[in-house]
């Protein structure tokens, strides 16, 4: 009873479909060694035919390569079924061909008479001709393309890597996407390489297939004079053709395996099919048939052509040329016919009215004509899907929601140019080029590429407008290439990042307020407005984002809030005790894991004229005097460069007296420069000074 229910249970874990490779497998080797009955061979050989037939039909319908990525192996297993038959079919033909032309099965009988006629010869000429094909034309093309593609496939991968990593810390695509686009990268560096190494079985085929056909020739030749008494004559006449037949049942399918492979290692992913591909990019043009039909009409007017055929070819090139341009002249009629929206005529009696008065969008975007499709939702435009990601990822990184990016056409702008505004005032601008790549320049690119030299608009990096033809040449030379609506999203994005503190307005304040209060009303209706006011609040937020500090973790914030308000209402000072108790935050992102902190910090007789300066001054940088504001400006920027040029963040420790002081004041020379306190340094941080300002050289 146990021995049942183990069984049971073993056979019930078994799939069908994890089976069935293993089981052809052992198959195909065991019919190497096995006889097989001539039933058996129509029966495998018209499986043959019929894989092959499958696979190319499958290559064709693939939109793109990795669409069907395991043909490499399909290759291997398709090759050894064909080389499977032939032993088998061999020893059938050897031992029993002198029964007669059906004596390895009416398949190899079919092929050796019917498609050569009977004649052994004509056999043996169409047998080569399709080998030489199948191995000199086809599989030695397929071959040398799969080994280049998978060449350059291998040498964009750093570049196609960085595109990806841009995507994603522009908020384009989210870390699931970014991994799935990794994976595709390399899978199909992968599926290259394989194909350059499949192909090479197929030419092995084919070698192997014409060396087996004379080598069944002369062992049938032997066979039949020897041990059947058979004339030679007679011998050669059935032992050929079998042979023939034998190998044209083999060489055929592999011929259209091998044009499957062509075809999948030569196409370009597009959003189509082969068949899709072929009749709109070269039946697409009617001008071009009309000129075809022309050619064939005077080649087929000239005496001794065979004129009914040109003739007829050239009518029916006219006709569908005639057809096309008739389709496109209706449709250019019927969209002159659309008659325009007449204007409006305003009453001049209207008055004036507070409906004139447009509110001023707090984020917008103006682009030219020409970048209208980028941001038309009719069109589906790329652009809007990446705007909502971009708000979607600075509401998850950030912690609150911005405003909504109003999008408009300017006709004023260059057809390309497109223009962010903030609160009705341009922040900036930048071209676009639908259609072409912007190829950034990292700067550490093996070559140069044809093309618009410009610039990054969001970082200033170097780069340049490319045609689409040169996108992968461009990812071998190491250039970061993205399209035009990434550029247009990444410049956006860094614009939001850059003024996040502008966006946080007082409708922002509330509404993050209300979204915390729906988890811990009490915690929120302790501090506004009963300890602190609204505008209070915003400030202090206001002030940790102008310095890089997310305010994700509300909780924290509004808890030192509301242990600090009622002592002070100084949005500095409360600022800096939020910065205090975020400390380990502020740390992490800076240094991630817990690795040492490797700083700059002043020299202590510094920090004693800054902190005079900044009681004699008020609080600001006013009472520093100017040679030393000089100094210290240069020497920061100085070694914050150094700082970067090692691989680590310009981070700047400072007493948390004057660390306001020193952020603002250096922030206009060192725009990347963090200044922390030591107090929001945790006890667990261990703080290597890699860099002492103002000491004496």
């Amino acid at each position: 009873m146990n021995d049942t229910l183990t069984l049971q249970g073993f056979l019930g874990r078994l799939n069908i479909r994890q089976m069935l490779a293993p089981l052809l497998i052992v198959l195909i080797l065991s019919m190497m060694v096995l006889p097989l009955p001539p039933f058996v061979l129509d029966v495998f050989f018209t499986f043959n035919i019929a894989i092959s037939v499958m696979v190319l039909l499958v290559a064709m319908y693939t939109m793109k390569p990795l669409d069907f990525s395991i043909f490499p192996t399909v290759l291997l297993v398709t090759t050894l079924l064909r080389l499977s038959l032939n032993v088998a079919s061999t020893r059938v033909v050897l031992l029993h061909g002198h029964n007669g032309p059906d004596a390895a099965g009416k398949v190899i009988e079919a092929f050796g008479h019917f498609l050569v006629g009977g004649n052994y010869a004509v056999g043996i000429v169409v047998f080569i001709i399709l080998t030489l094909i199948n191995f000199i034309v086809i599989t030695k093309g397929a071959g040398r393309i799969a080994e280049v593609t998978a060449r350059f496939t291998l040498d964009a991968m750093p570049g196609k890597q960085m595109a990806i990593d841009a995507d994603l810390n522009a908020g384009l695509i989210g870390e699931d996407e970014a991994r799935k686009r990794r994976a595709n990268v390399a899978q199909e560096a992968d599926f290259y390489g394989s194909m350059d190494g499949a192909s090479k079985f197929v030419r092995g085929d084919a070698v192997a297939g014409i060396l087996i056909l004379f080598i069944n020739i002369i062992g049938g030749l032997i066979i039949g004079i020897l041990q059947h008494d058979m004339s030679a004559g007679d011998a050669a006449k059935t032992y050929t053709l079998l042979t023939i037949g034998d190998g044209l049942v083999a060489q055929i399918p592999a011929l259209i395996i091998s044009t499957a492979a062509g075809l999948v290692v030569t196409r370009v992913a597009t959003g189509q099919d082969i068949g899709q591909q072929l009749v709109a990019q070269l039946f697409g043009n009617p001008v071009i048939l009309a000129i075809t039909a022309t050619i064939l009409g005077i080649l087929g007017l000239i005496p001794g052509m065979p004129n009914f055929v040109f003739l007829m070819l050239a009518a029916i090139l006219g006709f569908l040329s005639w057809r096309m341009m008739k389709a496109s002249a209706a449709s250019e009629r019927s969209a002159a016919a659309t008659p325009p929206q007449a204007d409006v005529a305003l009453p001049e009696s209207v008055e004036a009215s507070w409906a004139d008065v447009a509110p001023v969008d707090v984020l917008g975007l103006e682009v030219g004509y020409r970048l209208i499709p980028l941001v038309d939702r009719g069109q589906d435009g790329e652009l809007l899907k990446r705007i909502r990601g971009l708000r979607k990822k600075f509401a998850q990184e950030i912690g609150f929601l911005s405003a909504p990016v109003h999008i408009r056409d300017n006709l004023e702008l260059r057809p390309n140019a497109y223009r962010l505004t903030l609160k009705g005032v341009s922040i900036g601008n930048g071209e676009a080029f639908p259609g072409m790549y912007l190829a950034i320049n990292p700067g550490r690119v093996s070559g140069q590429l044809a093309g618009t030299q410009t610039q990054d608009p969001a970082f200033g990096l170097p780069a340049v407008w490319i045609e689409a033809g040169l996108r992968e040449q461009a990812h071998v030379f190491g250039y970061t290439v993205v399209d035009a609506s990434t550029v247009v999203a990444t410049h956006l994005n860094h614009i939001i990042l850059s003024h996040a503190a502008e966006l946080l307005g007082r409708q922002e304040t509330q509404a993050l307020l209300d979204h915390i209060a729906a988890d811990s009303p009490k915690l929120v209706e302790d501090l506004v407005p009963k300890q602190l006011a609204l505008s209070a609040l915003q400030r202090v937020l206001q002030n940790l984002l102008e310095e890089g500090v997310n305010i994700r973790d509300m909780r924290t914030i509004v808890e030192t809030l509301a242990e600090h308000a009622p002592r002070t209402q100084d949005p500095l000072v409360l600022t800096a005790q939020v910065r205090i108790a975020l400390g380990r935050a502020i740390v992490q992102q800076l240094y991630p894991g817990s690795e040492e902190m490797q700083v700059m910090a002043l020299e202590p007789g510094l920090e004693r004229m800054l902190g005079q300066a900044l009681q004699g001054g008020g609080g600001d940088a006013s009472g520093i005097e100017p040679g030393l504001a000089d100094t210290l400006m240069r020497e920061t920027a100085t070694a914050s460069q150094r700082q970067e040029d090692l691989g680590l963040p310009p981070v700047l420790l400072v007493p948390g007296n004057l660390r306001w002081l020193l952020s603002r004041f250096l922030r206009r020379v060192v725009p990347t420069l963090k200044v922390i306190a030591n107090a929001e340094v945790p006890d667990s941080r261990t703080i290597k000074v890699t860099t002492i300002i103002g000491a004496i050289k």
